[in-house]
């Protein structure tokens, strides 16, 4: 029996409880687009952690090693287009079409790129990968905002964050004996396989929850092409500051000129006003978003090659170093998904953030020979334990202050943050280790007797630490977002 019907029975029931949340996540509503949507946010998270163990050996096969970085940063930028195109899509017709499209166009990539003959072909692959990467990262959150209740958001987040755990560990192993023992095409050929459960599950509770625009009744509104064209200026944009800051030549400044004078509008354009500011509100959750992941990851991608280099470890037992993250991420969503934490889910950003700040630090003191390097497994740890809390608790207060009708293009912008941040700090970092003596990753891990200068490595991981002390402060920016509702 519901709360109101004692009240039409007549039944003098005393006071409506109508704040008491109901439900789960996997209860009879939502059981089916719950399984449906965490299956393919864990076969995406299969495939980021597996392709990475792939990519060296496919470069090596093809022929590719001088343009290896555009394998990467190839997906990154054709996201962000596929961000934007989104947004709009879901909040035109719904979410069920973009993330159908994204689904299919993520598949094509990965069999692209699995089949190809030349560099090119694969290449061409990844950036098909991630414009399909790009439409279902932001169709999945408006699907969560239109079909979850508030109260049971936090859990479905970290369903999201939990879903990454088992491939984080397993993923890089998989993918090296599966590269070992029947090549590296396998691992890109196999995923497309097993989309069509996901699939299967979730498109038809979409289509019963989430389908159509937010207000049927409303005139549905056409394609913004100013912003389709920021989209792909901000694509092209962090793509030619990727590959300045990978050449590090005085003709690099051309292109990097080009990549800042494309970039400034575009994120001007497609970020809400305030942003770079901080201003209260949605503005600091979107700031927020982008300086976790950006400083994060630029960070996690030079510890494995400080271990070999530095340390001495094989690449494998580097990778193992930060298999531990994925539990405690999965930890860290998991607790600002209780509802006791609703109250405090500013506080516990902030805490979440300095943990962030202080694992990034503490890293590089692996450089001091007499510091064991089992404090990096702890120090990540830790650090993924606050990137749980920031990552999951941002995507939350985005949903919590945007408007049905406006759940896509936030979305978007959340998500350009996210993405735009990784580029641009990344870009930063390996600026800074290759000009302070730290070679060619490739070359690196190749030759690890001949290890990189050390001061290359703190170059990149106290900066980055600044960059997530700074997160702390726009963390506090977030105090009107945690009373508001």
């Amino acid at each position: 029996m519901s709360a109101l019907e004692p009240r039409e029975a007549g039944i003098d029931a005393g006071p409506i409880p109508v704040d008491v949340p109901r439900g789960s996540v996997l209860d009879s509503a939502h059981r089916a687009l719950s399984i449906g949507i965490v299956s393919v946010v864990l076969l995406i998270a299969f495939e980021a952690t597996a392709v990475g163990t792939a990519m060296p050996v496919a470069a090596r096969e093809l022929d590719g090693i001088s343009v290896y970085a555009f394998a990467f940063s190839a997906y990154f930028t054709t996201s962000l287009f596929g961000m934007v195109v989104a947004g709009q899509w879901s909040d035109r017709n719904g979410p069920l079409v973009p993330l159908t499209a994204g689904i299919s166009a993520f598949a094509v990539g990965l069999l692209l790129s699995g089949t190809a003959g030349a560099m090119w072909v694969f290449i061409l692959g990844r950036a098909v990968q991630g414009l399909g990467g790009g439409l279902v990262i932001v169709a999945l959150y408006v699907v969560v905002s239109r079909a979850y209740e508030e109260h049971l958001r936090p859990a479905i987040m970290a369903a999201f964050a939990a879903s990454w755990v088992v491939p984080s560990v397993v993923g890089p192993l998989a993918s090296g004996t599966i590269t070992e023992h029947l090549g590296w095409r396998w691992v890109f050929v196999g995923i497309p396989v097993l989309v069509v459960l996901p699939l299967a599950l979730a498109l038809p509770a979409i289509r019963r929850t989430a389908s159509g625009p937010a207000d049927p009744s409303a005139p549905v509104a056409p394609w913004d092409r100013r912003r389709i064209l920021l989209a792909l200026a901000i694509s092209a944009g962090a793509g030619l500051l990727q590959y300045a800051g990978q050449e590090l030549r005085w003709l690099s400044l051309l292109p990097a000129a080009v990549g800042a004078a494309l970039l400034v509008p575009a994120v001007r354009g497609l970020l809400p006003r305030g942003t770079v500011r901080a201003r209260r509100g949605l503005p600091a959750v979107i700031l927020l978003r982008g300086v976790a992941a950006g400083s994060f990851i630029a960070a996690e991608s030079f510890v494995p090659l400080m271990l070999v280099t530095q340390r001495g470890l094989s690449p494998t037992w580097a990778g193992f170093s930060l298999a531990f993250g994925g539990l405690t991420w999965a930890l860290g969503s998991w607790v600002q998904s209780r509802p006791w934490t609703e109250p405090y889910r500013e506080r516990l950003v902030v805490l979440g953030m300095l943990l962030v700040a202080l694992a990034i630090a503490a890293v590089p003191s692996v450089l001091l020979p007499a510091v064991p390097v089992w404090v990096v497994a702890v120090a990540w740890g830790f650090g993924c334990l606050g990137m749980g809390v920031v990552i999951a608790s941002t995507s939350v207060l985005l949903m919590k202050l945007s408007p049905p009708e406006e759940a896509g293009a936030n979305s978007a912008a959340l998500q350009i943050s996210d993405g735009l941040s990784n580029v641009l700090l990344l870009a930063a970092g390996g600026a800074a280790f290759a000009a302070l003596g730290g070679g060619a990753a490739g070359h690196a891990v190749a030759t690890a007797g001949d290890a990189s200068h050390p001061g290359a490595f703190a170059a990149v991981f106290l900066p980055m630490a600044g960059v997530a002390a700074a997160g702390a402060w726009v963390a506090t920016r977030l105090r009107t977002v945690a009373k508001s509702g």
